[in-house]
């Protein structure tokens, strides 16, 4: 039986251990300040705490204070039946081994204690109202007989240890719990604010940006990255990027990257998350990309595909600077977004691709709009002579396919009439009809019209434009005036017509049209290439199948059906009534020679209904008879022809260009057009 003094001494060896558990909430300390103290009381060398695993039904060392080292550590997990204290856990009961080189139980645990050199020990079973922990045992450096009041002592202090341990698991418990309700409340937050995101962003940038802000609060990054698949092709293209950890941008929005050896790549074709760490791989990422980012301080990153409808648009990366940043419940949660972004991608992708179209028909629109109030919107060509019957006849047979026809004519014959009754009878007839005049637009801007700029390919390229090949796309493109087209974007022009492809003005985007082309010309294509002034590979690819309009003097009995057209069209227009053509005035309007062919007819049929004053049309045959004879020798060459109809007219109005009675407006053409047909001819107004 203990002694008074000994009874007095464990009592307020177990108000310290009260004490000190009330002063410690780590099982450490807690071990560490009752090997200080209990040895007044207790005989030990050495203290263990091990506590049961239900999860794995193993008794794991938690604690250990040794007075010397000892050859295990705690974290070591032992199955129930193999060690001292799982048998104490089981039975509830103390376990005492006063000559531990005696002991014959638990071989594969016996021999390490013995050579950590304990003799003897006393483990006791850590149990509380609620649930058996586990045990706690000491150990002795010699042979101790530990004694009943030792072993009641080392019970009373277990238990103030096991009331502890509950305590302390269940606050770790319930930290575990609220760590965990904070990591749900983020997620569900976050999935919430990618919700949004999906739809309130209808651009990648935005989409990518919000995106990013978000997940940079759970997901902790420096750089996201959205990359989609280039339809096609081997490659990818870096859409948007959000690049927090630069502070230059060392990624291009735009390049085009490989799909193979990224990251990325990966992710796409597996369809699965590709987590780069804890550092980055050269060898299995050897793409240039990679490098790039490596220098540029990337040390770490995660990528995974971006899944929609059973088709893989692309990936979303992040990335950053520290090693090992990403983890696999980062992994996780990242792919749980990228459902929700895969859908916001595509949506984005095909809001661009609607208001792609819808601009582009605006533009249709717009561009139609302009030509039904221009002076040549005719639906039917006007004639019955055997020459332009047999020019529609050709018509009729190249319209159905989608061969190149070159038109040659003179000035003012129709030849974008033409162009037009051949488009209307083609397979390309509910798509768009573009025009183009070579000749109306300055050399440094034909290239920009004709396949469109990007905004600030050049100075004043304040927006993008949309080329014509582009409008034309599936339709058809008429050019007027082919042969005015430079010979350094003839080149283009024929890779346009070979390939069907073509990059706007600041561009390297290959943009793929479906476009069937119909050239005119008053020129002879066939001597400006035997004067170097036309590819040769151009005109063969033009001259496919060409139709020669007539002059009107080569077909004079269609004149009088243009006549009364003409007249039909503008007494309609000016809300005139004239039902009577004076026979004298028919016979002069058949006879004249009409240089500027079914434009001047045209023009001069509108001044005559305009001065018009009762039902008979008048006609002034005064300025036909001095037209005709103003002793002029016949030009001899078509452009020669034209020169002199130019100057005729600018001379009669007096060399004013523009306004209603100006020389353009006679002309039926714009002031602009006129200008320029004035510089290449060489017409310079007399001082």
């Amino acid at each position: 039986m203990a002694s008074p003094d000994m009874l007095n001494t464990q009592y307020r060896a177990l108000l310290d251990v009260s004490a000190s558990i009330a002063a410690h909430h780590d099982l450490t300390e807690l071990f560490r300040t009752l090997a200080q103290r209990l040895p007044q009381v207790l005989t030990f060398s050495s203290m263990v705490l091990g506590l049961h695993d239900p999860s794995k039904n193993v008794m794991r060392l938690q604690v250990l204070e040794n007075l010397r080292p000892m050859p295990v550590s705690p974290g070591l997990e032992f199955p129930v039946e193999d060690v001292p204290g799982g048998w104490v856990w089981q039975h509830q009961q103390p376990l005492v081994c006063t000559n531990l080189e005696e002991e014959t139980r638990f071989p594969k645990v016996i021999p390490i204690i013995r050579q950590a050199g304990i003799r003897s020990l006393c483990i006791v079973p850590l149990t509380t109202a609620r649930r058996r922990l586990g045990a706690m045992g000491v150990g002795s450096l010699e042979d101790h007989h530990y004694g009943q009041a030792e072993i009641d002592f080392l019970q009373l202090v277990a238990k103030q240890v096991a009331v502890a341990i509950e305590n302390t698991l269940n606050f770790e418990r319930a930290q575990q719990a609220e760590k965990e309700m904070r990591c749900q409340y983020e997620r569900e937050r976050l999935m919430l604010e990618i919700n949004n995101a999906v739809v309130s962003h209808l651009s990648l940038r935005d989409l990518l940006k919000a995106i990013s802000l978000s997940l940079r609060r759970v997901i902790p990054h420096d750089a996201a990255l959205l990359t989609l698949h280039e339809p096609g092709s081997d490659q990818l293209r870096l859409h948007a990027l959000d690049l927090q950890m630069f502070g230059t941008v060392p990624f291009e929005e735009g390049v085009l990257i490989s799909l193979h050896d990224t990251p990325e790549g990966q992710a796409i074709a597996s369809r699965q998350p590709v987590l780069v760490g804890p550092v980055v791989d050269l060898t299995r990422f050897s793409s240039p990309w990679v490098r790039h980012a490596v220098e540029n301080g990337v040390r770490s990153g995660c990528a995974v595909p971006l899944i929609t409808h059973d088709r893989t648009v692309g990936a979303l990366s992040v990335v950053s600077s520290r090693e090992n940043a990403f983890s696999e419940a980062d992994v996780w949660l990242l792919s749980q977004c990228a459902k929700q972004i895969a859908i916001a991608v595509e949506n984005v992708l095909a809001y661009q691709e609607i208001a792609t179209l819808k601009d582009k028909l605006n533009k249709e629109k717009l561009y139609l709009e302009d030509e039904i109030r221009s002076e040549l919107n005719f639906e039917e060509i006007i004639g019955e002579s055997p020459a332009i019957k047999h020019v529609l006849r050709q018509v009729s047979i190249v319209a159905p396919t989608d061969s190149t026809v070159l038109i040659l004519g003179e000035t003012g014959t129709g030849k974008e009439l033409l162009a037009r009754a051949i488009h209307d009878r083609s397979k390309r007839r509910e798509r768009t009809f573009v025009k183009l005049n070579c000749a109306a637009i300055p050399t440094g801007l034909l290239e920009s019209e004709l396949f469109g700029h990007e905004r600030g390919a050049f100075t004043g390229a304040i927006a993008t434009k949309v080329g014509r090949f582009e409008l034309a796309d599936g339709g058809t493109l008429f050019l007027d005036e082919v042969g005015d087209i430079p010979l350094e974007l003839q080149s283009k022009l024929l890779r346009v017509l070979q390939e069907q492809e073509f990059e706007r003005l600041g561009s390297t985007r290959t943009i793929k049209v479906s476009v069937r082309l119909l050239a005119a010309t008053n020129r002879a294509l066939d001597e400006m290439v035997a004067e170097k002034l036309f590819r040769s590979d151009l005109y063969y690819r033009l001259n496919v199948f060409p139709l020669t309009l007539p002059a009107l003097r080569d077909r004079r009995q269609d004149i009088p059906l243009l006549v009364r057209y003409f007249v039909l069209q503008f007494a309609r227009r000016m809300d005139k009534a004239i039902d009577t053509i004076p026979t004298e005035t028919m016979t002069a309007l058949s006879r004249y020679d009409w240089p500027g062919n079914i434009r001047e007819l045209e023009n001069l049929i509108e001044r005559a209904i305009i001065l018009t004053q009762g039902t008979a049309l008048y006609v002034p045959l005064a300025e036909l008879k001095q037209r005709a004879g103003n002793g002029i020798p016949p030009p001899a060459t078509l452009e020669e022809t034209e020169r002199e109809h130019i100057l005729r007219i600018l001379k009669s109005a007096k060399w004013v260009i523009g306004g209603p009675t100006g020389a353009a407006a006679q002309l039926g053409m714009k002031r602009t057009t006129l200008q320029s047909k004035m510089q290449r001819l060489g017409i310079v107004r007399p001082i």
